[in-house]
């Protein structure tokens, strides 16, 4: 097999292999518009106290290819580029995104996620920060959930980088007071996330990732690991929902050592397995833990019972982005989440019921 992108291809369950090539983002074209239907019950009986309400659905109903492009860069490419971007980037973008995010065994060709190297875990209260984010994500979008539902806004704002042409966070000159879109650094006016990890004591010469926590006052980077950032984001405050309350700390633990080898991670592993061993193994693992998800929700509203935890804001933020963004683009093909009917239940019920999507606006978070 050729490293080659243009050339690559790995065999999926069905009798025919997957082709990747220039043209992988127009997939989409041949497949009818997602639509995330509003009545669909599932099994499990709905929790009384839970409020709800219709919310827009999603669908494809514009060019396939604009709106997969919109949903893996957001708003962060103008209207006007959104298409030849895709037409002719593509290839140059999945190289850098190979080169740079997906470090794999050389012997197996098993993707390996680099581990973050700020956990500082203080208490928020106590410090002036501020959060750094990329809208396309998932593991930022982690953040602006928990964010959203302990009712932070107003004492942790926020700056939304941008993919730049090198692959790298940059920062937009952007007039819009909005500020979940993509603008400005509205910390330190830097150009570049990379420019602001340098600003810490000692500079860093490091991967420079989203979500970080920066402190502002001792110009720090606190944390740029996802769920240590959730946690002690959800451990700041006492308004909204305790998403990680004590009796079912453990049961939490439990399925984050489930979703996230399989499911958060597991995505990755398909898409840039650089062997067709190390595909093979990925597709089972991911889809085997769909399948046990899928019998769960089937009993259960959420994955630890009728109380949202962080565990489900973990799952959701990639089954929200799989059929239109993994299925597509990462090779995740034997099934796609319309198939699954409690885990799509379950997608829209948290979309819908509790308000993660921040003021309807899910298509900016893709």
């Amino acid at each position: 097999m050729t490293s080659s992108f243009s050339t690559t291809y790995f065999r999926t369950n069905s009798n025919q292999p997957f082709f990747c090539s220039n043209k992988m983002a127009v997939v989409s074209l041949l497949d009818p518009p997602l639509h995330f239907p509003r009545h669909r019950h599932r099994h499990v009986r709905p929790t009384p106290s839970i409020h709800r309400h219709v919310s827009p659905r999603m669908s494809l109903q514009t060019d396939p290819l604009t709106a997969i492009t919109r949903l893996l860069w957001g708003r962060s490419l103008p209207p006007q580029l959104l298409i030849s971007t895709v037409r002719s980037a593509w290839s140059a973008t999945w190289h850098l995104m190979m080169r740079q995010l997906a470090p794999s065994d050389p012997s197996t060709g098993i993707y390996s996620r680099p581990t973050s190297p700020f956990r500082r875990r203080p208490p928020l209260k106590t410090l002036n920060l501020h959060l750094y984010v990329g809208l396309p994500c998932p593991w930022a979008h982690r953040t602006l959930i928990v964010r959203a539902l302990k009712s932070l806004e107003p004492s942790l704002p926020v700056s939304v980088a941008s993919p730049g042409p090198d692959g790298a966070w940059e920062f937009l000159q952007s007039d819009d007071s909005d500020e979940l879109v993509p603008g400005p650094d509205r910390a330190n006016g830097r150009r570049t996330l990379r420019e602001v990890y340098r600003m810490r004591d000692g500079g860093y010469d490091g991967r420079s990732t989203v979500p970080m926590l920066w402190d502002v006052d001792q110009n720090e980077v606190v944390c740029n690991e996802s769920y240590d950032i959730i946690e002690i984001l959800n451990s700041a405050s006492d308004a909204g929902m305790d998403l990680s309350p004590e009796p079912l700390k453990a049961e939490i633990e439990k399925w984050n050592r489930i979703v996230y080898p399989n499911v958060n991670n597991g995505v990755y592993r398909c898409g840039f397995a650089q062997s067709q061993g190390a595909y093979d193994a990925a597709v089972a693992e991911l889809f085997g833990t769909l399948d046990v998800l899928e019998e769960r929700l089937g009993q259960s509203r959420y994955l630890c019972g009728d109380a949202l935890t962080l565990a489900d804001v973990c799952l959701f933020t990639t089954l929200i982005r799989f059929d239109l963004v993994y299925n597509v683009l990462f090779k995740c093909t034997k099934k796609k989440l319309v198939e699954y009917r409690n885990l799509l239940g379950y997608t829209r019920d948290i979309y819908q019921d509790c308000d993660v999507h921040g003021k309807d606006r899910v298509d900016s978070l893709l």
